[in-house]
């Protein structure tokens, strides 16, 4: 029979595509909101009677003292028993017990109290110290509960990996790095990140895709790419609008890469081999000139310089340079510059280091740009299977020849450990085993064997999903060993356990706090824990939305494809400094430092930075930038594709930095004039027209100032001190009474916030690690990490393993739990 035959006569394929189907056809309801579920610490489990206990008696006490005389003066106009406002009736509490029956809506009132939404901005202020006292003792009272109830842990459903999982697990399994989840069906998101269990569903499209790519990844591993026929992919600027300025710069960017007219792109080569770079010139050059001065870069580095010679009265159409450059397979960036653009022009420009022509000035030395970058390979491609899949296959040493039996057993058995990130049984290799013998019985190799046996393998629930074992009833109880791994290393790593992570499993150390944590810690220093800033911070701070997110792009022409790609840098370069040296979380908010390329330095207005390179830059103390909140990457894709937005930065803000997502907005919800906008009003009146609906006015009244004191960054997150014809007015009021004027002042607000931020970004990795949206029981242990982040100096290593040692990530609730 041959090869592809037995493909599709897989024994039990049909069963196993069924099986993955129904694994994810239950169990993908949001978290449950019921208050039974969402607080196990029940009324008949906590509220004891009145007078029952002196600390009950204690507690009615205080709440009498502390609570019912502020929300008497500051609440009852709109939640008493007449006026009743959103169906919440305060006076009806009367002794603690309410706030255990009913939690949730006192946890309602904490956070408005906390943020200052409540009483509204029209209201008088309650006073500071009364309301302290009642947040602290709420906040205390919640803590109590939460104590005497069993430990919350939460239902995790059976999680299929995420196109990012799937091509790292395939890359760390059999060393194969073509990423072929990219032809996947795009996942999507759920409580903020596209890992989430509940929205991770199954589609018999996405069926027929891992079957097509399980037998391209098998081959790939064990004979390597197959010969690739040459094709070429042509690139294109991003948008191009002559500069026509006969202005001369006698302090410029020499590499040409941070100028306007150079070209770069990023592209996924398949194969190493040789590669054809072509560059294409469109535009004119002053007549007299020398020749245009080219370069070449590949991944940061100049590669190759060449000269336009091609030219008719000034004007530079058609090829500009060609070279072949061996290029390894993987991602790589590609640019194209014009190397010392002020230089060898006529003496009459005043340019340095001038030629002898005595030509006058003429057109502009940057009225030219590289239209079109062709790549065209591959040539002289290796062939073969790469070292690494070698590695993983044989463990560095292929067999020569068919293999013995036992060595024939111990590589599938090897690789179908790995593949199901736990123990294999006798029948589960016995199963594979047997495609490798029928493929031999057959006449074939045992390598065309082992490529039928791990395409059985990668569609198999066991790899596909992330499976747990069930606990059936009682209370909840610790994952096991290889369980512990595989959460560990999805959390920190998106991929499978390594070879060390499996053998403490095996040897059952991995739940020994002590290991637990070292290994949390060497995790965090692996490269691979980059995916961490990649898919959590990514998706937490939004820039991984920067390659979709559109703009006019006439209107912003220094919104370049390289500043799109140096923005990305560099929050990217910031998260994962912060990770990797332990820094504390609140530079998040106000970080006095960045990383920064010659082109963010220009686009900052920071001077003496030079280079492609990005490095770790003191911010002047002038400066308007400080922390994430004023990046150049978050405020472009919190704004609009033609303007800001000072509602979207709002609650950006609110959701991501305070912990406090304002609810999605009404129907109908009339848009703003944009004609209007910056010609004869200004955005703030605009908004201000807006708020006057009562029905808009609660929640604009926290977003909008919080957006105003970003003002002064346009759309792409550069300053500005105008928009249109009216200078920027950059001041706020917080609904707690709190003014700032400018960027600078509303940082320094929100670092007094920094308990709101510790939750918030306690709560957001916690989302993140666990694959499914928390519920109000899961408050506690996000209070509970926050306050250990605060103990421990906010070192990121401190959120991480709060995270890790919590019951939500060790433990597994049985099957009465599901919602």
């Amino acid at each position: 029979m041959p090869p592809h035959c037995k493909r599709f006569a897989l024994p039990g394929l049909t069963a196993l595509v069924a099986l993955g189907l129904a694994l994810v056809s239950c169990n993908h309801e949001p978290p449950a909101k019921a208050a039974s579920q969402d607080h196990p610490a029940t009324e008949a489990a906590l509220a004891v009677p009145a007078n029952s206990s002196p600390a009950t008696a204690l507690r009615n006490a205080e709440f009498a003292r502390i609570v019912q005389p502020f929300v008497k003066k500051n609440c009852f106009d709109c939640h008493d028993a007449v006026v009743d406002k959103a169906k919440l009736n305060l006076e009806a509490y009367t002794d603690a017990s309410g706030v255990v029956i009913d939690r949730n809506r006192w946890e309602l009132v904490f956070n408005r109290l906390r943020h200052g939404e409540m009483p509204p901005s029209t209201e008088p202020r309650p006073d500071p110290q009364q309301l302290q006292a009642v947040t602290h003792w709420l906040a205390a009272e919640f803590d109590r509960q939460d104590k005497l109830a069993p430990p919350y842990v939460g239902h995790v459903a059976p999680r299929r990996l995420n196109r990012t999982e799937y091509n790292n697990t395939v890359r760390d399994l059999l060393g194969v790095d073509f990423q072929p989840a990219d032809d996947f069906p795009p996942d999507d998101s759920g409580y903020g990140f596209d890992n989430n269990g509940d929205v991770l569903s199954m589609s018999p499209m996405l069926m027929e895709k891992y079957l097509k790519a399980a037998e391209k990844i098998a081959r790939t591993a064990v004979y390597g790419v197959e010969k690739l026929t040459p094709t070429s992919f042509t690139h294109q600027p991003w948008y191009i609008d002559f500069d026509t300025t006969k202005e001369v710069k006698q302090d410029y960017d020499e590499t040409g890469l941070s100028m306007p007219y150079a070209l770069h792109v990023t592209q996924r080569i398949p194969v190493e081999g040789d590669y054809d770079l072509t560059a294409i010139n469109r535009g004119f050059m002053p007549v007299g000139a020398n020749p245009a001065h080219l370069g070449f870069w590949v991944d940061g580095k100049l590669v190759h310089e060449g000269f336009v010679t091609e030219r008719y009265d000034g004007e530079m159409n058609g090829l500009a340079d060609v070279f072949r450059a061996h290029l390894t397979a993987g991602e790589h960036w590609f640019a194209v510059s014009f190397l010392k653009m002020y230089e060898g022009l006529p003496p009459a420009y005043g340019g340095p280091n001038p030629n002898q022509s005595d030509e006058p000035i003429g057109k502009s030395p940057t009225e030219h740009f590289i239209s079109n970058l062709v790549v065209n390979g591959p040539f002289n491609q290796v062939l073969g299977p790469t070292a690494d899949s070698l590695q993983k296959l044989y463990g560095g040493n292929p067999p020569k020849g068919t293999p013995a039996a036992d060595r024939a057993r111990q590589i599938v058995a090897d690789l179908q450990r790995r593949a199901y990130r736990r123990p294999v049984t006798t029948a589960e290799v016995d199963s594979l085993m047997d495609l490798v013998n029928l493929a031999q019985k057959d006449g074939d190799s045992f390598e065309e064997g082992l490529c039928l046996a791990i395409e059985r393998m990668l569609v198999s629930p066991h790899f596909l999903f992330r499976l747990e074992r069930e606990v059936p009833s009682g209370p909840p109880q610790p994952v096991n060993q290889y369980e512990l791994a595989t959460r560990l290393s999805y959390f920190l790593w998106s991929s499978m356990p390594d070879d060390e992570l499996l053998q403490l499993a095996e040897a059952g150390k991995l739940s020994d706090p002590a290991t637990l944590e070292a290994q949390t810690r060497r995790m965090i220093q692996d490269p691979k824990s980059f995916a961490v800033t990649e898919n959590f911070g990514g998706q937490w701070l939004q820039f991984r939305a920067l390659e979709s997110h559109s703009l006019e792009r006439k209107a912003f022409q220094q919104y370049t494809d390289y500043t799109r790609m140096s923005m990305q840098q560099e929050t990217e370069k910031f998260f994962d400094y912060i990770m990797r040296e332990d820094r504390s979380v609140l530079d998040f908010i106000d970080a006095d430092y960045s990383f920064l390329n010659q082109r963010m330095a220009e686009y900052y207005g920071i001077p003496g930075i030079k280079g492609t390179e990005f490095r770790k830059v003191s911010l002047p103390v002038s400066s308007y930038r400080r922390g994430v909140i004023t990046q150049a990457s978050v405020l472009t894709v919190s704004s609009y594709a033609n303007r800001t937005s000072p509602v979207i930065r709002g609650k950006w803000v609110l959701e991501n930095i305070l912990n406090s997502a304002p609810p999605p907005p009404p129907a109908n919800v009339p848009s703003l004039k944009e004609e209007e906008i910056g010609v004869s009003k200004t955005m703030r009146q605009q908004l201000e027209a807006h708020r006057a609906d009562p029905i808009c006015a609660s929640c604009h009244a926290r977003m909008d100032p919080l957006g105003f004191g970003l003002e002064n960054f346009d759309a792409v997150g550069a300053w500005r001190d105008y928009d249109g014809n009216f200078p920027i007015d950059s001041t706020g009021t917080l609904p707690d009474g709190r003014t700032f004027n400018g960027p600078a002042q509303l940082v320094a607000i929100l670092k007094v916030d920094k308990d709101a931020f510790a939750e918030c970004i306690s709560d957001k990795l916690l989302t993140y690690a666990l694959g499914r949206g928390l519920t109000p029981a899961d408050q506690s242990t996000v209070r509970h990490i926050a306050a250990q982040l605060a103990a421990n100096d906010y070192r990121f290593s401190s959120l991480v393993l709060g995270i890790v040692n919590s019951p939500q990530f060790l433990l597994r609730a049985s099957s009465e739990s599901k919602p």
